[in-house]
């Protein structure tokens, strides 16, 4: 029984590392970068975020999730683009995932509050299994008895139209990419064991009174040949400093969430999730933190402040 109970979780983490190809974060909604390139320095001034996430606590299994994602953007002044860099490292299991993203966004002003940003986004992903470190019941198959590793460069896009009050986009973070094992095409599946995500976010600020509004908002994922994925999110802002929200992802988790903007520099979040899925009985949930550090900005000055 033991032995079944092991093999079901296996299967569990290796179908989640293969359909979430890309690292998974609760707290997307406080930075859009890591979802959209076009989301790239549309603030007026240049922000950067920390962030660590380690999924499963307490999990009666080696091999939980671990992420830390940090990034950097900001606009090119006069120019209506951005700039920004991701670099991610993503640990599932035996398997290691060390991305490097650039990513640039042009902004074309369509009314007086309201852009339409397009973005891409051009990388590297290093990908590595220690195989040697699997438990396996053939000990003479060779697959097992070396490290695997591969270098694979990414190219994504996205759109992204935004204004004061509300905003929508969409993006397909990895749209190609290259494994030197298969020959150059134009289709995913042929170039690469890399799969398309089509993700697209919408939200809006509802003003309650002066010192509260509120922020509705939704992550829709799809990922061909597997089960789609929707987030849905809620949060209260009070006084434009304090958050508190929730969310919850279909068939996996919900999830509570806490930002506190301190000053015009510093800003910090948590968020934990509770898992409803298979691995419940298995584990105490997922912790995740994010540190964000703003330069150039002065709510003193901010008439109508960014809440995305």
């Amino acid at each position: 029984m033991k032995n079944s109970i092991i093999l079901a979780l296996v299967a569990l983490i290796w179908s989640s590392a293969f359909g979430q190809q890309d690292p998974m974060v609760t707290q997307y909604m406080f930075n859009g970068l890591y979802l959209n390139p076009a989301y790239t320095g549309s603030h007026d001034y240049w922000t950067s975020t920390i962030s660590y996430r380690s999924q499963w606590v307490g999990a009666q299994f080696k091999g939980a999730p671990q992420t830390a994602i940090a990034a950097v953007d900001g606009p090119i002044h006069g120019k209506n683009m951005g700039l920004g860099f991701i670099f991610s490292h993503d640990q599932i299991g035996v398997t290691k995932t060390n991305s490097f993203m650039a990513q640039y966004a042009y902004q074309i002003k369509l009314k007086k509050t309201s852009k339409l940003a397009m973005g891409i986004n051009a990388g590297v992903s290093q990908f590595s299994s220690n195989l040697t470190d699997v438990l396996i019941w053939d000990e003479q198959d060779q697959v097992y008895s070396n490290r695997l590793n591969k270098l694979i460069p990414r190219f994504g896009a996205g759109l992204y139209y935004y204004s004061d009050k509300h905003y929508i986009g969409l993006s397909v973070p990895t749209l190609f990419a290259y494994d030197d094992g298969n020959d150059f095409s134009f289709d995913l599946s042929k170039a690469s064991f890399l799969r398309r995500h089509y993700l697209l976010t919408a939200g809006l600020i509802l003003q309650v009174s002066d010192n509260v509004k509120l922020k509705p908002s939704t992550l829709l994922k799809y990922v061909p040949n597997a089960p789609f994925e929707a987030d849905i999110n809620f949060s209260a802002i009070f006084k434009d400093q304090f958050w508190v929200g929730a969310s919850y992802r279909t068939g996996d988790a919900v999830a509570i969430l806490f930002e506190y903007q301190s000053n015009s520099f510093f800003r910090i979040g948590y968020s934990y999730d509770i898992t409803f899925s298979g691995l419940r009985s298995y584990q105490n949930g997922s912790h995740e933190i994010m540190i964000g550090v703003d330069f150039g900005k002065n709510l003193t000055k901010v008439k109508t402040p960014r809440y995305f």
